[in-house]
C-alpha cells in the first residue's frame, strides 16, 4: 500500500490486489480519497468494485480450522465459520477454537460455537464424525 500526496494536503491510499470474487481474477487498483471516496480500476465486472472497497474498509475471511474431538477414531474435527468474519478477529477466534473440545457424534453443519466473538458467524462442523 502506498500513499499519494495531493495539493491541499489530501492523502490518497493506493493498493493493488487480485479480485477473488469470480474466476477471471482481475488485477484491481483502488485509491481512497477524503470522505471515503474510492476509485477502483481494472475490474471487468461490478463485483470487483465491491470486493476492492470491502478489502480496504473491512477485510473478511472464512475461518477454517480444527478442534479437538473425543469418542472418535480421528482426534481432530474440521470446522469453519458459516460466513466471513473480520480479518482482524482471526487470531482471537483461533485462541477460542484451540481451547475447546467436543465429543462425537457430530454431524456436518452442527454448530460448534454460536456467534463466535459476536461476529454473527457460527463455527460449524465441516464433516460428520
Amino acid at each position: 500500500m502506498s500513499e499519494l500526496n495531493l495539493k491541499g494536503g489530501e492523502v490518497l491510499i493506493e493498493k493493488e490486489m487480485t479480485c477473488i470474487v469470480c474466476p477471471i481474477g482481475c488485477r484491481l487498483s483502488i485509491r481512497e480519497g477524503s470522505e471515503e471516496n474510492y476509485i477502483v480500476s481494472g475490474n471487468k465486472c461490478t463485483r470487483g468494485i465491491e470486493y476492492a472497497i470491502n478489502e480496504i474498509k473491512n477485510p473478511k475471511r472464512i475461518l477454517t480450522s480444527t478442534v479437538k474431538i473425543t469418542n472418535s477414531h480421528i482426534n481432530r474435527l474440521p470446522v469453519r465459520t458459516d460466513i466471513p468474519i473480520p480479518k482482524a478477529k482471526l487470531k482471537e477466534c483461533m485462541k477460542i477454537i484451540n481451547s475447546i473440545e467436543v465429543s462425537a457424534p457430530i454431524k456436518i453443519n452442527d454448530i460448534i460455537i454460536e456467534d463466535i466473538l459476536s461476529t454473527g458467524a457460527n463455527l460449524i462442523a465441516s464433516r460428520s464424525m
